[in-house]
């Protein structure tokens, strides 16, 4: 009994041990590491209050029926935000049915730019299942942040201005859980079985 109770000890100690070593456990400060906050991101995505193209009020909340795919953009985005709603439209159309049971966000990152009307009107072209949030300046950088989204507003000529942001497309379960990322560099055949597998979990 001694033998394994000794035993017992020697474990525990070599453990802690090798926690130390790697970098888990700090015994002088008992603050975290580098290496388990590692292991435990910050979230990617939280609550927010903005507008739809209708006008109509939506928060994250709102959301929570489906899964959904996050883009963040503005309407006078000269190439990246056209692009990824064209290819969020053929993904949506590549995956038949099942594209109604996602739901598509375009967050702008424009809003003085960006009433609910611009952004009405700039979504025509594309799938009507994709819905466009815009709101007031607060309202939008509180969206950002809570998504870890980049966003910089970038002077030209004259009083007219650009906004450098964020590409990616961020995927998000039926409980508004981070899933992953869309890479629109991947072949199409990748991006829909992502989608797929996303609506049918």
């Amino acid at each position: 009994m001694i033998r394994r109770v000794l035993w017992g000890l020697v474990a525990g100690v070599s453990m802690m041990l090798a926690l130390v070593l790697t970098g888990f456990v700090d015994l002088r400060s008992g603050i975290e590491s580098p290496v388990a906050a590692a292991l435990n991101p910050v979230p990617i995505g939280g609550e927010f209050t903005l507008v739809d193209q209708n006008g109509t009020t939506r928060t994250w909340s709102s959301f929570r029926d489906k899964p959904v795919a996050v883009f963040f953009g503005f309407t006078n985005c000269p190439d990246v935000c056209p692009t990824t709603l064209a290819e969020l439209t053929l993904l949506l159309k590549g995956m038949g049915p099942k594209g109604d049971d996602l739901s598509v966000l375009l967050v702008s990152g424009d809003p003085k730019r960006d009433t609910p009307s611009v952004l009405k009107e700039y979504l025509e072209p594309f799938d009507p299942r994709i819905t466009g949030l815009t709101g007031g300046e607060p309202e939008i950088d509180a969206a950002f942040s809570a998504f870890k989204a980049y966003r910089r507003i970038v002077p030209l000529e004259g009083t007219d201005y650009t906004v450098d942001h964020s590409a990616g497309v961020y995927l998000y379960d039926r409980e508004g859980a981070f899933a992953g990322t869309l890479d629109m560099h991947e072949p199409q055949s990748v991006r829909i079985e992502k989608l797929d597998r996303l609506v049918s979990g």
